[in-house]
C-alpha cells in the first residue's frame, strides 16, 4: 500500500505522526502489528500518523509501553503535552530524542546555561519569567522543568555521551534566580569540567568578530556518525540532517573550540565570577 508522504516540520502533530511511523516501521511492524500491542485498530494508527486523528494521552501512554519508551526523556507522553499545551518550540521535541541517543554532543549557547548544564532551581527561575510574562502557564513551566531533568537523566548512561560545551561569556554573568541560584549554577559548570566525557569552554566578550557563532546552535553526532544540527528563533526550532548546511555549522563550532580560551581557563574565569572579582 502506498503511504502519504510526511512532513514533520507541518507542525507538532505532524512530526509526532512521522515520528510514530518511523519507530513503526524501524522494528519491521505493520500497522495492524502496532495496533495489536497497543489495543487500538489499525486505521486509529494510520489517522494518526498522517496527522488526521489527533494523539490523546491514553493513546500515546500505549506508544510508549509498546516502544518501551515508558518514563524516559523521548517518551511520546511528553510530546502530547507539548501539542496539547503548546510547551515547547516546534522542532525541540524531535531533537530530544536524538539527544537521547547521541554518542557526541556539541552545544553553544548565548545569554542562558545550555540545558543539559542547567541545574533545576536556574530552569524553575527561567520558566518562572516566563510565567510572570504571561508566555506560560505555571503546569506548562512545571512540565518544561521536569523534562529537562529528564533530558539530563537520559545522558547519564554506562556509557555517556560525549558533551562539548562552548558558552558566550553573557551566559556566566547574566544573572537568573538570584545570587544564590546563580553560585550553585557556576558550581555546576565547575562540576561539570570536572568529568571526565566533557569540555568546556567559554568564549569571552574580547572574541568580538571573531566569534564565528551568534546563536544557539546543539550539534548532536549519533551512533552511525552522522551529524543533526539545531538551531532556534524566538519562535521555531529547526532540526537539520541535510549535510550541506550542517556541515557549516560543524566547521564554525570547531573554529569557535579553537578561538575559545582553553577548559583550564575558563574554570579559572567562572571561579573569579562566583568571588566577583571579574
Amino acid at each position: 500500500m502506498n503511504q502519504n508522504e510526511l512532513n514533520p516540520d507541518r507542525s507538532p502533530q505532524a512530526a509526532y505522526g512521522a515520528r510514530l511511523r518511523r519507530l513503526r516501521k524501524g522494528r519491521g511492524w505493520r500497522q495492524k502489528d502496532l495496533a495489536q500491542r497497543m489495543d487500538y485498530s489499525a486505521v486509529h494508527i494510520s489517522g494518526v500518523e498522517n496527522g488526521s486523528k489527533f494523539p490523546t494521552l491514553r493513546f500515546s501512554k500505549a506508544v510508549d509501553v509498546a516502544f518501551g519508551l515508558t518514563g524516559t526523556a523521548g517518551a511520546f507522553e511528553h510530546e502530547y503535552r507539548e501539542i496539547k499545551h503548546g510547551s515547547l518550540l516546534e522542532g525541540f521535541s524531535e531533537y530530544v530524542t536524538h539527544e537521547a541517543r547521541a554518542v557526541e554532543l556539541r552545544l553553544f549557547e548565548v545569554g542562558v546555561i545550555p540545558g543539559p548544564l542547567q541545574t533545576r532551581e536556574y530552569a524553575a527561575a527561567i520558566e518562572a519569567g516566563y510565567v510572570q510574562r504571561g508566555a506560560a502557564t505555571a503546569d506548562q513551566a512545571d512540565e518544561r522543568v521536569e523534562l529537562l531533568m529528564q533530558r539530563q537523566s537520559a545522558l547519564e548512561r554506562p556509557q555517556p555521551p560525549l558533551v562539548f560545551a562552548v558558552l558566550d561569556e553573557s551566559c556566566i554573568r547574566r544573572p537568573i534566580g538570584g545570587p544564590a541560584v546563580m553560585d550553585a549554577q557556576l558550581a555546576r559548570l565547575i562540576e561539570f569540567a570536572s568529568q571526565p566525557n566533557t569540555s568546556l569552554q567559554v568564549a569571552p566578550f574580547n572574541m568580538g568578530e571573531r566569534r564565528p557563532l551568534n546563536r544557539l546552535v546543539h550539534l548532536l553526532t549519533l551512533a552511525d556518525r552522522s551529524v543533526v544540527g539545531y538551531v532556534e528563533s524566538q519562535t521555531q526550532g529547526y532540526l537539520d540532517r541535510e549535510s550541506s548546511s550542517v556541515l557549516p555549522l560543524v566547521r564554525a563550532y570547531h573554529q569557535l573550540q579553537t578561538e575559545a580560551p582553553s577548559q583550564a581557563e575558563t574554570v579559572a574565569m567562572i571561579e573569579q565570577v562566583r568571588k566577583g572579582k571579574l
